[in-house]
């Protein structure tokens, strides 16, 4: 012991001694243990199961002329956790504080003489915490304290120097999450959770409390602590609005005078009470309130309430906190409100909603699933054990390379929910989806070093906003598929026009009035005059089969010659003959001078191009992207509960059938020292004696202003990545055998245009991945109760 600190330990302060070989959890926290049960409760008594526990607070004033002490004790509701309050004398600068909170610090840990983890919910408490030597550093930075009231002015400098030293830092939310995520390698949010059967004795019909029961009805609570973060205003507001409603304020008023609180006949102030007790208040109302004011206080709050107001089965309304917005705008249990007269108009919705039965608890229910307090113990355990093993997982397990554009990160021994084998459209989708949705945590990994799968773009050296994989242009007629994806990216409006070089002319593909016009001399002046021309040259065929049969049944052979016949064969290495009809099914001809390429209702492309929109896709702290990584490398390495394949689906098995055929293509990329090349975006090259398919320039496409203009020649080939299925009937069938042992298969979901062989457009995929979350999300409804984990949606191994 130290001379001149001495110990006072209370009745059963070492009464419990987790096992030997478990590092202690040293906690050095601003908050008071006895306060408010909330985030560091939760943990470390869940913690406390299987490691000692010890929390440091804040040091109180001892009796004048007592000596530096220190007061320990079990806490009172887990006495697994020990509580250390330092006494010291009063008065003193800061340092000579700190350096006796450092003496007695050492004092205690020279008694325990064992490994620890150092946990700080506070950077102030490194000012005499710094010369430990931890087995790992934590941050557990459930607000962003620097905005609080009465911070001190050491504290952001304090922070820096904790950020710099921690292992691993946590945050209550995914907005201090983003604010964190720069400043730290190793950074994870962990939102507000919630212990859902204790809450959930709320719907059962608790006893009232006594101060409470006589209260009339509608009642509308809150329950917290009444600082800067609440808008006492907007408490007052809806009082005098609404003075038939009871407002029912529970918590300890903290860093303001209670002379602030609005006092109105219809608010009642019932002070603080203990976490046990807060569901039989919660049983009791009608609404459940969350007026937070929007401040620097609140900017990154997370709060522990929202969850469990619903888990108690009250709907919510909510000023806009941010993370509130992220995560429970979307269902009807929770309501946000930017003014007092929205905040009014959405009680009254809730009042209603409650008055209209259980049904919206269902969503609510399936949303709580994923948010226990085991959980993101059991994760944040995961993650600590990583660090304090990162030598014996470096020789066992492999690197994972990344890409500097990679987006989050892999952490080699994490238990993910899912493995998302291709990070395109089909992949991305269902990644942003069961992030968003589901809380899922998702690794994704892809053989290329980029996101975005072949819609990939990138600037080239002139400054071209250029695609890699060749010209990718979107286009649908769906409603859902263009909002969704609105939610990601702006548009820039764009209607693509093809021209084909036939006869030495450059004319309008798909075949129109003015093609006909301009290839044969004519002056046909109107829809029905081209339609009788087309059909006078048609050729009837009795049974079409045939990508040729299709061109020659509409427009005859010679247009089929034309503009058909060697584009097919040069694209697909097969005569049309040889291919299946839906080939040259999906390419139309009018009648009249529509010279667009696409008619659909949306035709766009994404302002700042594709893989930005991919990088806000996929920009979520669930979702981690490994780069350059083959799943036949990582299958046996990373423990995830369930597989999404996107790949090639004979890949996946190994070619246990031998290998589907594809059709793919080589991209020769120049940049040219000239304003424009073409008139449009596109030209194809049918004639087979040209090598190339056809030419794309971007700056049609982009809109970009530049000296220099990029474009891209296309060469179909028979090696290289798979682009296009070959649709060959004997194709089919061999699909079709890989298809029945995809359908044996549990624990992986097929899908996107590789795994289930066929040809789809960028919106069809997009659509294709929004049904398949659809199938999942309504397996995981119907299983809700039993399980907390996502449920499996094996039963969706195909996904056409």
């Amino acid at each position: 012991m130290i001379t001149g600190v001495g110990v006072s330990v209370g009745s059963a302060g070492e009464a419990l001694r987790p096992p030997e070989h478990a590092p202690m959890i040293l906690c050095f926290s601003h908050l008071r243990w006895e306060f408010v049960f909330q985030r560091p409760q939760h943990l470390l008594t869940r913690f406390a199961r299987k490691a000692p526990v010890v929390v440091w607070e804040e040091p109180i004033d001892a009796d004048d002329g007592a000596s530096p002490s220190l007061h320990i004790r079990p806490a009172a509701d887990c006495a697994a956790v020990t509580l250390i309050t330092p006494r010291l004398p009063p008065g003193g600068s800061e340092d000579e504080r700190d350096a006796l909170l450092r003496q007695l610090l050492d004092g205690y840990l020279a008694r325990i003489d064992r490994a620890f983890v150092a946990w700080y919910y506070t950077p102030i408490m490194l000012s005499f915490s710094a010369h430990l030597k931890p087995a790992c550093t934590v941050y557990d930075a459930m607000d962003e304290l620097a905005n609080f009231r009465f911070a001190p002015p050491k504290l952001l400098d304090l922070e820096r120097q904790l950020l710099e030293r921690a292992d691993v830092v946590f945050t209550g939310g995914y907005s201090l999450y983003e604010s964190k995520k720069q400043r730290h390698g190793n950074v994870h949010p962990f939102p507000s959770s919630v212990d859902v059967a204790h809450f959930a004795q709320a719907r059962a019909g608790l006893p009232d409390p006594a101060d409470q029961a006589a209260l009339a009805h509608p009642r509308l609570g809150f329950y917290g602590v009444f600082d800067e973060r609440i808008d006492l205003d907007l408490i007052a507001a809806v009082a005098d609005a609404r003075p038939d409603w009871l407002l029912v304020m529970v918590g300890p008023v903290v860093k303001i005078s209670e002379d602030e609180l609005p006092r109105r006949d219809n608010i009642h102030w019932l002070g603080g009470r203990s976490y046990n007790e807060l569901p039989a208040y919660l049983g009791g109302w009608d609404v459940a309130l969350m007026p937070f004011a929007i401040n620097a206080a609140t900017r990154f709050i997370s709060p522990t309430k929202t969850p469990e107001y619903l888990a108690a089965g009250v709907p919510v309304v909510s000023t806009p906190i941010r993370d509130v917005k992220r995560h429970y705008e979307r269902i009807a249990g929770v309501r946000i409100a930017g003014t007092a007269e929205q905040f009014i108009a959405g009680c009254e919705a809730q009042l209603a909603l409650r008055k209209s039965g259980d049904r919206w608890l269902a969503e609510v229910d399936g949303l709580l699933s994923t948010m226990s307090w085991d959980i993101t113990q059991a994760r944040m355990a995961a993650l600590i054990d990583e660090v304090i093993a990162k030598d014996i997982a470096a020789d066992t397990r492999p690197a994972i390379a990344m890409a500097p554009s990679a987006i989050g990160h892999i952490a080699a021994t994490r238990k993910y929910d899912y493995l998302i084998v291709g990070c395109g459209f089909a992949g991305s989708v269902l990644a942003e989806r069961l992030a968003n949705q589901h809380g899922a945590r998702i690794l994704m990994i892809d053989k290329r070093d980029h996101i975005a799968g072949n819609a990939f773009d990138e600037k080239d050296a002139a400054g071209i906003l250029m695609h890699r994989y060749g010209p990718h242009i979107f286009h649908t007629n769906s409603d859902e598929v263009f909002a969704y994806l609105s939610s990601f990216t702006n548009w820039r409006a764009y209607e693509h026009r093809v021209l084909a070089s036939v006869r030495d002319k450059l004319v309008p593909i798909p075949i129109n009035r003015t093609t006909l016009n301009e290839l044969f001399d004519l002056d046909l002046k109107t829809d029905a005059e081209a339609a009788e021309y087309l059909a006078s040259r048609a050729e009837t065929v009795d049974e079409i089969q045939t990508s040729e049969d299709v061109v020659i049944n509409a427009v005859g052979r010679e247009l089929y010659e034309l503009f058909f016949r060697g584009y097919t064969r040069k694209q697909w290495g097969l005569d049309p003959s040889e291919l299946d009809k839906l080939v040259t099914a999906r390419i139309p001809t009018r009648t009249n001078t529509d010279d667009r390429y696409f008619t659909d209702k949306h035709q766009a492309m994404p302002a700042d191009g594709y893989t930005a929109m991919f990088k806000a896709m996929l920009d979520h702290p669930n979702i981690d992207i490994a780069l350059g990584a083959d799943f036949n490398d990582l299958k046996d390495e990373v423990e995830a509960d369930h597989i999404i394949y996107t790949g090639p689906i004979d890949e996946y098995f190994d070619f246990r059938f031998g290998k589907l055929p594809y059709r793919s293509l080589k991209f020769e990329h120049r940049t040219l020292d000239q304003t424009q090349y073409q008139s449009v975006g596109t030209v194809n090259y049918p004639s087979e004696d040209i090598p190339y398919t056809r030419i794309s320039e971007y700056k049609h496409l982009t809109g970009q202003s530049s000296d220099k203009t990029s474009i891209t020649l296309e060469y179909p080939s028979a090696e290289g990545d798979p682009y296009y299925p070959i649709p060959r009937p004997e194709n089919q069938a061999l699909f079709k055998r890989y298809e029945a042992l995809a359908d044996a298969t549990t624990g992986v979901t097929f899908v996107g245009r590789l795994a289930t062989y066929r040809y789809y457009n960028m919106d069809q995929i997009v659509g294709q991945a929004l049904a398949t979350f659809r199938r999942i999300d309504t397996a995981r409804k119907a299983k809700l109760g039993a399980t907390t984990a996502p449920a499996s949606s094996s039963e969706y191994r195909i996904v056409a």
